[in-house]
């Protein structure tokens, strides 16, 4: 590929070198100083003039000093006089934040889109978001990418036989069928409530489906402090559940979360890599999918001008 270069910032550089050698290019360097008063400065490292431009930057702590350095390298591009900017965000920061659900409270992630287009982003490419309708906040071209490929293939070399999908909650039940659909397994849901008084804490009242006897397997699209899933696996082992199992593409695992889950009842968790982990701590039955092909066949084919549609399953 022909007049186009990758930039990263410090969020994720492993993800970033991976595209790159999977797109047969080098990053295009950048500099980056703190100052003293804490300010932060960056320098692209090499003419970008008239090129088309991906920034790859997923969220990940400290989540606002990493947005920072997403908008000051969009605008670094914008006045190195880039041809076509695309923000790449396999993680996109403050994703939960989309909605007015209380009062006197912002909607982040719109204000996170509107800093996007006025940081001076042509494009916005990003993976799974909690609520699709997240896209409808740009004003600017915005693709939403699926992890689903890549968990789908994995699962089905697994050759799962005793095993049923299950929906967290009844907001995760299009993408719990979605994958129920693709393995060929029946599915589940769990009624969860959460008091927004007890902050974290959730309530499971019961569980609609059959999984007596049964491997589960829940599909979640967001691990944070993991809560949720592990008292999911303690209901369903209760309700009569041989194993249970659990996959989400945003394994971000804040806090206590890696050693809570090696206590948990967990047989297994999958993630894949929007948000970097320091492999060294992570547990054996801890699996990691790289998405890095479907970005770099998303690059290609945004650079080309070919239509994304055909890397949906």
């Amino acid at each position: 590929m022909n007049n186009i270069k990758l930039l990263t910032g410090t969020s994720h550089p492993q993800l970033a070198r991976n595209i790159a050698e999977l797109l047969r290019m080098d990053l295009t360097p950048v500099e980056w100083i703190r100052f003293s008063n804490d300010n932060l400065f960056c320098r692209i490292g090499e003419s970008i003039r008239e090129t088309d431009v991906f920034i790859i930057q997923t969220s990940r702590p400290p989540v606002n000093d990493i947005l920072m350095e997403l908008y000051l390298l969009i605008d670094a591009a914008k006045y190195a006089s880039a041809g076509r900017i695309t923000a790449v965000l396999p993680y996109y920061p403050y994703v939960r934040s989309d909605k007015k659900d209380q009062p006197r409270i912002p909607v982040t992630a719109r204000l996170i889109a509107d800093q996007l287009v006025a940081a001076g982003a042509h494009h916005v490419v990003t993976m799974d978001l909690h609520s699709p309708q997240t896209l409808g906040f740009f004003r600017i071209p915005a693709d939403h990418l699926y992890a689903a490929p890549v968990i789908v293939d994995y699962f089905r070399k697994r050759a799962l036989k005793n095993y049923v999908i299950i929906a967290p909650d009844a907001g995760g039940v299009a993408r719990a069928r979605f994958y129920a659909q693709r393995l060929s397994l029946p599915m589940a849901i769990i009624d969860k409530r959460r008091d927004p008084k007890l902050g974290r804490e959730v309530e499971i009242t019961y569980i609609i489906g059959d999984i007596k006897g049964k491997d589960a397997l829940i599909i979640d699209d967001e691990i944070t402090t993991g809560n949720t899933v592990f008292q999911s696996a303690e209901a369903l082992l209760k309700d009569g559940a041989a194993s249970v199992s659990a996959c989400c593409i945003h394994g971000v695992l804040q806090g206590d979360a890696i050693s809570r889950f090696k206590k948990s009842k967990l047989k297994e968790l999958t993630i894949t890599d929007t948000v970097p982990h320091d492999k060294k701590n992570l547990p054996k039955n801890l699996t990691t999918l790289s998405i890095a092909p479907l970005l770099a066949e998303a690059i290609r084919r945004i650079h080309e001008g070919e239509s994304l549609s055909a890397m949906f399953i």
